[in-house]
């Protein structure tokens, strides 16, 4: 396995780590546990981005750039009237 794929794999548990955090969170029954969940909720989406961010500079994860028109589009379409 080369570091590439150890990298998508870490960032792929990461994320399903976030899910698993968010619905913690979601669902948590007192004000302390729900605030435990989203420590680590935010602990863990910070982890994720410095994975993406390493991934993305070696070139391992790319995106592309939305064009302005399409995310006006999204906006117009998803705002509440």
């Amino acid at each position: 396995m080369d570091d590439r794929n150890l990298m998508q794999d870490i960032l792929l548990l990461e994320k399903g780590a976030c899910d698993l955090y968010m619905h913690g969170t979601i669902e948590s029954s007192s004000q302390n546990i729900n605030q435990v969940f989203k420590t680590a909720l935010n602990n863990s989406l910070t982890m994720q981005d410095d994975i993406y961010k390493k991934m993305e500079a070696k070139g391992w994860y790319k995106t592309e750039q939305a064009e302005q028109n399409k995310i006006d589009n999204l906006k117009q379409k998803f705002s509440v009237q």
